[in-house]
């Protein structure tokens, strides 16, 4: 009877000290960070920017907004905070900040992910590019834009003397039936077209301006929270001033027909700058860019110093 000659093998046992590990793989990080860090930091700093500064904003929605009755609205802004203080009281400040807590959250969220990324990539090593950073920034900011535009629709509506909107509900729901889905990136061109070279000048000068700031004070902690405020600051402030025109056809664009503004009959960005001028000459142009400049400037210096804070947070988390 043939039997089977060939060895058998068993498995050899571990020695008794072996105990196996089993690692997830991770993520690649940037700045010692991991992708999902980055959103949740930029969200943090995105929602308190936009509510801490809202009551500005609008006053710049206010100015901004053409047409009767709202061509009757005052150029100063010590007038335009006097009358919403005069006729709706302290509230009147505060329309449409659901709509904002809506939208800037996820908006940042991918804004300062797809800007970090970016820089990463297109840095190459090099942490003084100007040019890597001006650029990361446009590709944040033209897919954050597709996130925030709509509700940034909503919330200037809402912003408007005498909307008739009940609130971000009832607004959404009447521009979808009366105007369809399209009314909520008629400004979406512009908003790119402004946010574009706003967010280039922003983001250049601020790393620009972080870097020399930290040279004169590379250890203290304390010292760099006030660098990136001050940055953040100067980099709004001269983005803010550069853009505002664009940011009146903005404005035009997304309240169109409502409250007697003017309905456009395209979203042309030279129609609309066309009629502004007629209207008002080219001054109107610059509607609302004080207020708009005085939210920006704070708001860049509380949204970098929060975005810079959180992350210091996180990296300390992952080191720990």
């Amino acid at each position: 009877m043939a039997t089977d000659a060939s060895p058998q093998y068993r498995p050899v046992p571990p020695p008794p000290d072996f105990h196996p590990e089993i690692s997830l793989p991770q993520s690649p990080t940037h700045d010692g960070l991991h992708f999902w860090q980055f959103m949740i930091a930029g969200s943090i700093a995105g929602t308190v920017e936009h509510m801490a500064m809202f009551p500005l904003d609008t006053l710049k929605t206010r100015m901004q907004a053409l047409g009767a009755p709202c061509s009757n609205q005052p150029f100063g802004v010590r007038q335009a905070l006097g009358s919403i203080l005069k006729l709706e009281g302290p509230a009147g400040l505060y329309r449409g900040i659901a709509a904002m807590g809506l939208g800037a959250g996820p908006a940042h969220a991918v804004y300062f992910s797809i800007y970090e990324l970016s820089k990463q990539v297109l840095s190459r090593g090099d942490p003084n590019n100007s040019m890597a950073h001006a650029a990361s920034g446009v590709v944040a900011t033209v897919t954050s834009d597709a996130v925030f535009t709509p509700m940034d629709m909503v919330k200037q509506r809402l912003q408007l003397k005498s909307s008739p909107y009940k609130g971000v509900t009832d607004c959404m729901r009447r521009v979808m039936t009366e105007e369809g889905i399209g009314a909520f990136y008629a400004s979406y061109r512009t908003t790119v077209i402004m946010n574009a070279p706003f967010t280039a000048v922003h983001f250049a000068t601020y790393e620009a301006a972080k870097r020399e700031l930290m040279d004169m004070a590379p250890d203290a902690v304390d010292e760099r929270l006030v660098v990136h405020a001050t940055a953040g600051a100067g980099a709004g402030a001269l983005a803010a001033a550069v853009t505002t025109p664009l940011d009146v056809v903005k404005t035009q664009l997304q309240c169109q027909g409502v409250c007697g503004c003017d309905k456009f009959s395209s979203s042309s960005i030279g129609n609309v700058i066309e009629t502004i001028v007629k209207k008002d000459g080219y001054r109107g142009l610059m509607r609302g860019w004080i207020p708009r400049t005085l939210f920006h400037a704070p708001a860049a210096a509380i949204c970098w110093s929060t975005y810079e804070a959180s992350k210091s947070s996180f990296q300390r988390l992952n080191t720990g």
